[in-house]
């Protein structure tokens, strides 16, 4: 690994972002989706937005590495440290990878995470991505977790009829936001990678640009929520039909609940949202060991389409970054 001494003797500059910047992020960034496509939206309004999310300081948390004043590669770490994480995307440049600069940009990025008092640092890879896992166990990463990528045409899917149960949905109006919160710390508290959300983030997703309340299903019974559905339209700019895409981003359902059918009375009501939201397809991603939701997804009519491994790097209190 080239230490932090070393790098300031060295072609590249490792740095921190700086509002100028955000023009070569957003070069870089689409340089990186262009040739290493992964569905993600580089789009300055989208790029603003990321920079400005709550808990998130992209003058401390999002670094460049440049070459003769280019930008050839960056890491950017959300922290999560309610749970004592911090999730970390990396990328450089093809024509300057077996350099050493993933490695000098986590360096920085670990000693970041120590001043945040993060416990763990995990990254997200695909399970095919063979040469990226072997780069993160290089650097002290071990894989952790599994989780699947799931896809459904929503034409197939075989619509319950509600009959006269109490259950009821509606969508998150403004003010709602409290109970949405508690529901979700009630269906994930403890489950593994949950970072609970609060109002201020719920009120920030929200009011993203191609986001709305109404993405939010809140599942009633009677005035109690006791499930929810987050799903949203990921490619609205798609015109043909086909081709429109959904995602459930998250679902749950309050413990006292489960095993009575409610589960699956939340989850069609969100991809009922999506179906009238001009969606055909619609995926989502669940934990290889949750094998209740994969169960509830599969009698749906889900599939497995691609999975991806999580990778965890202990962060050591007592050192700082070599």
């Amino acid at each position: 690994m080239m230490s932090l001494t070393e790098m300031s003797n060295s072609p590249y500059i490792v740095r921190n972002y700086q509002p100028e910047d955000f023009d070569k992020l957003l070069m870089l960034k689409a340089e990186a989706e262009k040739l290493e496509p992964t569905g993600r939206a580089v789009l300055s309004q989208v790029i603003t937005e990321n920079l400005g999310r709550p808990n998130y300081s992209p003058g401390k948390d999002l670094f460049l590495v440049e070459m003769a004043g280019k930008s050839v590669g960056y890491l950017d770490m959300a922290p999560e440290l309610a749970i004592g994480r911090v999730i970390l995307d990396c990328w450089v440049h093809p024509e300057y990878r077996k350099r050493g600069l993933a490695t000098t940009l986590l360096a920085y990025a670990l000693v970041r995470a120590k001043e945040l008092g993060a416990k763990v640092a995990h990254v997200n890879v695909m399970e095919d991505d063979v040469a990226g896992g072997k780069i993160l166990s290089r650097l002290g990463f071990s894989c952790v977790r599994r989780f699947l990528e799931l896809r459904l045409e929503i034409a197939m899917v075989r619509w319950q009829n509600a009959g006269q149960s109490s259950i009821m949905h509606q969508h998150l109006k403004r003010g709602d936001e409290e109970a949405l919160v508690r529901i979700q710390n009630r269906s994930f508290g403890g489950t593994w990678g949950y970072n609970p959300n609060s109002v201020e983030e719920i009120i920030y997703k929200t009011n993203l640009s191609n986001h709305s309340p109404k993405d939010v299903v809140l599942t009633y019974d009677g005035d109690e929520v006791v499930g929810y559905c987050w799903a949203e339209i990921t490619n609205q700019d798609e015109t043909a039909e086909d081709q429109r895409k959904g995602r459930v981003y998250m679902m749950g359902t309050d413990p006292d609940y489960r095993g009575k059918g409610v589960g699956k009375k939340v989850l069609l009501a969100g991809l009922a949202h999506l179906k009238n939201r001009g969606a055909a397809i619609a995926e989502l991603t669940v934990d290889s060991q949750n094998k209740v939701a994969s169960a509830l997804y599969e009698s749906i009519g889900f599939k497995i389409q691609a999975s991806s491994l999580w990778y965890e790097k202990t962060i050591d209190q007592g050192a700082g970054a070599r």
